[in-house]
């Protein structure tokens, strides 16, 4: 059998790109109706993530004081709300005053600087209530350097070789690497995850670093917890096998990473195209991937996105993020605000809100998504032409008779826009300003602007 090495591939998809050669490019997840089978939840297909910073949301850093917010939340069109560890957190090596959320000390108990369990479960139904979704981190690739684990189960544990002590993975220094290879341990781990579904009620997980814990563990942990309830399981990492593992959703780190390129001129608008290319050659078809322009991580390293992508740049890709295929978008806390800052890690550090300036915004987007088939993970998505695809991107979704269309600036200065593949349609409704137009005669679109269109019914 004929094999093309993947670096072929790439320069192939990215020729084609550049010569405006570019086809139609369906993806189609099934959606899970059977909740002892895998696949997606169909709830999530239309959905988006929230992702809750309790600790920096409000002063006060509790369950109680943040749930003030949901209200807002649910008006502004949040689906899932992915709350950032909730559990303990060790104390010893710890980092900074606070320390790291990710330095597990008890895998079923709640921090007690947020709140106690029942107000952790009051809370989650009254989310529930308002017809959202909960998802909680879970750390299941080390724990914190005191949990009880170290001294009643030692062997939970990857030891140094050396001097036969457990190790702290990479860097970080308040944490001890789990050992999968220990048959215990992995029931251990499943079981506490078993715990928040069936006391607590809630719909996933994100999973931390899911990429450094064995295939293996996995493929079994998911089936399992996929018996209990139809939940959404979303991997922090961006290799394909963890989607034969069983997990739902990806991180899409490589195709944010173009889009900081592009942010800062260092990449056309086309180059989203071999990158989107490789999404479609490596990831099996069902894959959804979550796409972001910030995330508690690349907020509080990168500065991402009020410096990655600072001021009116950042409209674009957000709107790239709620509308492209397999998508399923993330928003963090407080990018509606926005805030402008990094959130420190290991301290206290608040976000202000008040201003509210991107909500209206977000809530075009969330509400066209949820209301608009062609939005869905599982709609197709095509690529459509322009006279300048250093600067356009702008592509049709389709899911039966629902379509959108979207037309991005992804350059610093006003373009005029000529098609040279036509979109479906010629009439359109813009979702932002209400308005019906011709798609067909010379869009005039700002620098970093877009336009987002739906088909009147």
């Amino acid at each position: 059998m004929l094999k093309i090495c993947t670096c072929c591939i790439s320069f192939i998809l990215f020729f084609l790109s550049a010569c405006n050669n570019q086809p139609e490019i369906k993806n189609l997840p099934e959606a899970n109706t059977d909740s002892t089978q895998s696949g997606p939840p169909s709830w999530i297909l239309q959905g988006n993530i929230y992702e809750v910073n309790v600790r920096q949301y409000t002063a006060e850093g509790t369950l109680n004081a943040f749930a003030q917010h949901l209200e807002r939340l649910k008006n502004m069109g949040v689906q899932t709300l992915w709350f950032m560890p909730i559990q303990p957190i060790s104390v010893t090596d710890r980092k900074g005053e606070l320390g790291s959320y990710y330095a597990i000390a008890n895998y079923t108990s709640i921090n007690p600087e947020f709140g106690t369990m029942d107000e952790w479960k009051q809370l989650v139904k009254r989310i529930h209530d308002l017809g959202m979704k909960v998802i909680i981190d879970w750390v299941p690739n080390h724990s914190g350097a005191d949990h009880p684990w170290l001294k009643a189960h030692p062997d939970f544990y990857v030891k140094d070789t050396a001097t036969g002590k457990p190790i702290a993975p990479f860097d970080w220094t308040d944490v001890r690497k789990l050992n999968y290879d220990n048959a215990q341990l992995a029931d251990s781990m499943i079981a506490s995850m078993k715990f928040w579904i069936n006391e607590t009620g809630i719909d996933g997980f994100r999973c931390d670093v899911a990429a450094e814990v064995p295939k293996e563990f996995w493929t079994r942990c998911i089936k399992e917890l996929k018996k209990e309830k139809d939940l959404f399981m979303l991997a922090e990492a961006n290799e394909a096998w963890l989607h034969d593992a069983g997990f739902d959703a990806t991180y899409t780190w490589d195709e944010f990473q173009k889009m900081k390129q592009i942010a800062r001129g260092g990449a056309p608008a086309y180059a989203m195209d071999s990158i989107l290319g490789r999404m479609d050659s490596t990831f099996k078809k069902g894959a959804i991937r979550m796409f972001f322009t910030s995330n508690h991580d690349e907020n509080s390293w990168n500065m991402a996105d009020w410096k990655t992508m600072p001021g009116n740049v950042h409209a674009p890709f957000a709107v790239l993020t709620q509308t492209m295929y397999r998508s399923v978008p993330l928003i963090y806390s407080g990018q509606e605000e926005p805030h402008l800052d990094s959130l420190r890690f290991f301290y206290k550090d608040t976000i202000h809100f008040g201003k509210y300036e991107r909500e209206g915004f977000y809530r075009t987007l969330l509400t066209l998504r949820k209301n608009n088939p062609a939005l869905a993970a599982n709609a197709s998505f095509t690529k459509l032409s322009t006279n300048n695809d250093t600067a356009f991107y702008a592509f049709e979704r389709t899911n039966g008779d629902h379509k959108v269309l979207v037309v991005l600036n992804l350059s610093s200065k006003l373009q005029r826009l000529a098609w040279k593949t036509t979109p479906s349609a010629s009439e359109w409704d813009n979702v932002f300003s209400g308005s019906r137009e011709n798609v067909n005669g010379g869009l005039r679109i700002p620098a970093w602007g877009y336009s987002v269109y739906q088909l009147r019914k």
